[in-house]
């Protein structure tokens, strides 16, 4: 496996291959030799990069949250003005992503998210990368009325990562919704917390 394209600087390309290998092989398959191979890159290269594997993770989980920033497309989020139609539609496009075309990179964020639940270090950081969705969400929440916006974010949020463990990784696996469904559901979610 050789996750090598032109263009990406080492460091990238180091992260890459880390979260190809976290999608195929799971925790234990990420090593840094694992990371030199698939890479096509010297014996030693990773290790220069990121020394420790704490290093390692850090640099997969910062390379995780740049990808799923474009994954969920943060600047195509609706003004608070259009409705809670306009923000249905937005989040479905982007879980349907993280489903479909983005598959493993979401198993590769359920896996680091596991390991962080046993590394402390790497908890602190996963959660500081991935505030910026969560800070994001709230605002547009706010932004529509909500009359508890932390209450509401975490419950989107809970919903939206729900779906994709189950379809990614769960008992759904083998079940992706359409984008029409992820929709259908997240209407009847927006409109129940802030109305139609």
């Amino acid at each position: 496996m050789s996750v090598r394209t032109a263009g990406p600087s080492r460091s990238d390309l180091v992260a890459d291959t880390a979260l190809a290998l976290l999608a195929e092989r799971g925790m234990r398959g990420l090593t840094h030799r694992a990371v030199d191979e698939a890479a096509a890159l010297p014996q030693g290269s990773t290790s220069n990069l990121a020394r420790t594997r704490q290093a390692l993770l850090e640099l997969a989980v910062r390379r995780l949250a740049d990808r799923e920033a474009r994954v969920l497309a943060l600047h195509e989020m609706p003004d608070p003005a259009e409705g809670t139609g306009s923000l249905a539609d937005a989040l479905a496009l982007a879980a349907h992503r993280a489903l479909t075309n983005n598959r493993a990179l979401t198993l590769a964020r359920y896996e680091l998210a596991l390991e962080a639940t046993r590394r402390p270090e790497l908890r602190a950081f996963f959660d500081a990368t991935g505030a910026r969705f969560r800070d994001q969400l709230a605002a547009l929440v706010t932004g529509m009325g909500s009359t508890d916006p932390a209450r509401h974010t975490l419950s989107l949020i809970a919903w939206a990562d729900g779906l994709m463990f189950s379809c990614v990784a769960g008992s759904f696996g083998a079940d992706t919704p359409s984008l029409e469904e992820v929709r259908a559901g997240l209407r009847e979610l927006l409109e129940g917390m802030l109305g139609g």
